[in-house]
């Protein structure tokens, strides 16, 4: 399923519809919805209604939008939730990385639109101002195409990251551009974002990979400016919490979104 945004950015998404409450999940940088198949299938079991997309710039998206910055892509999910009459009174979005960062400017803008928040290895803290050489250098890395997908899923680390690629004759190519991918993360860097995280009110619930990115005096100032967010460590896991510690991310999402 497709939807054409304002500025003309086509968006690709599914939707898993069931009577229980709606999940939408934002994948990160680089990424693709199908990263959450597996917490998809997981709440769909227990009744939730879930929804992906990929990002702008992502996957079946479109590849080269006219913009990239993180008002358009909060714009995204907004008119994505607003095309599907997603129940502001019932739904949680959860992301991952810079989806993560994508879900809290959505809380602290369009609070009106969601109940709760799930942010999964993301913060309002400065990403910093080196992130999108390092972005353009591991893109740059890539031996493209790959010659199989076992190829791709070993360099990359995660069968989900290889399921992103596309299949042609001549191997396994990305379905991200490089300089996209480096301009959006660009947009991000280095601006700080704690008073979009004090607007906040959604219930929230931080999760943090104990081998990740995200540092941990941050994670642990968004409980002192929000007491009332819940913290969560899964120390096994690096910054895909979601591929990495699959069961534990769900066990988590699970007890926060049944309390």
């Amino acid at each position: 399923m497709r939807l054409v945004t304002a500025d003309g950015t086509e968006i690709a998404y599914e939707d898993h519809e069931a009577p229980g409450s709606p999940v939408l999940l934002l994948h990160g940088l680089a990424g693709h919805r199908g990263e959450w198949d597996d917490l998809t299938a997981r709440l769909r079991s227990d009744g939730h209604r879930v929804v992906t997309y990929d990002a702008r710039g992502h996957g079946e998206s479109t590849r080269r939008p006219v913009s990239v910055t993180r008002e358009s892509c909060v714009a995204d999910a907004a008119a994505l939730m607003d095309h599907l009459s997603l129940s502001p009174a019932a739904v949680t979005v959860v992301g991952q990385s810079l989806g993560g960062h994508t879900a809290l400017l959505l809380a602290a803008t369009r609070p009106e639109l969601l109940s709760s928040l799930v942010l999964i290895e993301a913060g309002p803290g400065p990403i910093p101002v080196e992130m999108p050489e390092r972005i353009g250098t591991w893109l740059d890395s890539w031996p493209k195409p790959f010659p199989t997908f076992e190829a791709a899923r070993d360099f990359l680390g995660h069968e989900a990251w290889a399921r992103g690629l596309e299949k042609r004759p001549d191997g396994w190519w990305p379905r991200v551009d490089r300089n996209v991918m480096v301009d959006m993360i660009t947009d991000a860097a280095g601006r700080d974002y704690w008073p979009q995280w004090r607007r906040t009110t959604a219930r929230a619930l931080v999760i943090r990979g104990g081998k990740g990115w995200m540092p941990e005096e941050e994670f642990r100032a968004m409980g002192v400016v929000r007491p009332e967010a819940e913290l969560r460590t899964i120390a096994t896991a690096g910054h895909d919490v979601h591929l990495e510690a699959p069961e534990a991310l769900y066990g988590a999402l699970r007890g926060f979104l049944t309390r």
